[in-house]
């Protein structure tokens, strides 16, 4: 299992900074995000029991795709203060479960995760624990991508039959549609005026980006319009959008084995006072 570790960080914060609560420890040390990210990964570990497990992390705002395109996640407002101090936090107890914290400087979390699910897919079932969709584009026959839904415990998980029964879309066609309608999370625009309906009608009838262009004439005048008037940016965006697989990133699989320190865990868990948590940690998992 390969964990989206940023997805859950910041769903795990949100979900009770909304609240109006934040979990501190005595000495006043924020844990909200950390306590929440901990229930949200066990849960997902007791349900899909994986055998490995790593987690993959953003190192900084600035990565290739930044080079290319300045805007790229530009909108993205900073990061509340009582979540900066957890980033530190969160991986230093994710190490105290032996479970490998991963991540390279000018690179995101996705295209690590995209490289072990091609490394790790050769040789076993993967899957990818995240929030974000765009993750999709990951999904073979044998890389799974469990998107968690509103609600503890609350899943959906993708293959190549269930992500197409659901979106009409085979996996590459997840960048090419990201190409056309862009991303406004992730700040790049696509093509001006085309939206999800038309980019998906647009997939479905010509397969890829590259077949639409093919058949420029035959489209409604509108849309021709638009695509040769943002040519540039469509396949910028395209660019953008794409997970890239060939990260430098040593890890071995046997690294990412599930071998719970009990004693080291809970260790953790009483220094952040979260002892209530301890029982996630049965001795099934145990070493």
């Amino acid at each position: 299992m390969l964990v989206d570790g940023m997805a859950l960080l910041f769903r795990a914060y949100y979900a009770t900074a909304a609240s109006g609560y934040i979990r501190r420890t005595k000495s006043g040390v924020p844990t909200n995000a950390v306590y929440g990210f901990l229930r949200y990964l066990w849960d997902a570990i007791d349900t899909f029991k994986p055998t490995h497990v790593a987690c993959c992390w953003d190192m900084g705002s600035k990565t290739f795709r930044t080079e290319h395109f300045a805007a790229y996640k530009g909108n993205r407002m900073e990061a509340p203060d009582d979540l900066i101090p957890q980033f530190s936090l969160v991986r230093e107890v994710t190490e105290c479960l032996g479970i490998p914290n991963l991540g390279v400087e000018g690179y995101e979390a996705d295209d690590c995760i995209g490289t072990l699910a091609r490394r790790f897919g050769a040789q076993s079932q993967v899957m990818v624990l995240t929030g974000d969709h765009d993750m999709l584009q990951l999904v073979n026959e044998s890389t799974s991508v469990i998107i968690m839904k509103k609600g503890h415990g609350n899943y959906m998980v993708y293959s190549p039959e269930t992500l197409y029964a659901e979106k009409g879309l085979l996996p590459h066609q997840i960048v090419d549609m990201k190409g056309l309608m862009g991303d406004t999370s992730d700040n790049y625009p696509g093509v001006r005026g085309i939206g999800e309906k038309t980019a998906l009608k647009l997939i479905q009838q010509y397969q890829t980006v590259e077949g639409i262009l093919a058949n420029l004439d035959s489209l409604a005048k509108g849309v021709r319009t638009k695509i040769e008037s943002d040519l540039d940016m469509l396949h910028l965006s395209r660019s953008l959008a794409e997970i890239y697989c060939e990260v430098p990133l040593e890890c071995e699989l046997d690294l990412c084995l599930l071998e719970i320190d009990h004693s080291r865990a809970l260790a953790k868990l009483e220094e952040l006072e979260m002892k209530s948590l301890a029982h996630m940690f049965g001795e099934a998992t145990v070493s």
